[in-house]
């Protein structure tokens, strides 16, 4: 991930990290229900967009990338199998 991209990824993080804050202000200023809900899917939303940027990257770097260099420092090397049961096990954490 080159260092814009990751700008970007933390931009994302620190707009989310204020939704949630703000969740937390509704309850604590004992707001409407409904607003409170409709704030909640907002950050599933935007969890959700998060993390399929984050699968996506994986799948083009990592799986798709891999041993071509171009993947993470921390990849270790995999067979295709193996590959195939990482990018499985990151889809079903990801999609609970």
């Amino acid at each position: 991930m080159n260092a814009d991209e990751k700008k970007r990824l933390q931009v994302r993080v620190r707009r989310i990290a204020g939704q949630i804050g703000g969740v937390q202000k509704m309850v604590d200023e004992d707001r409407y229900c409904v607003d409170i809900l409709n704030q909640i899917a907002a950050v599933r939303s935007a969890l959700d967009s998060l993390g399929i940027e984050l699968v996506t990257r994986h799948m083009e770097s990592c799986i798709i990338g891999h041993g071509s260099g171009s993947e993470h420092p921390c990849a270790k090397p995999m067979t295709k199998d193996q590959l195939l049961i990482e990018i499985q096990t990151a889809l079903s954490r990801f999609l609970k």
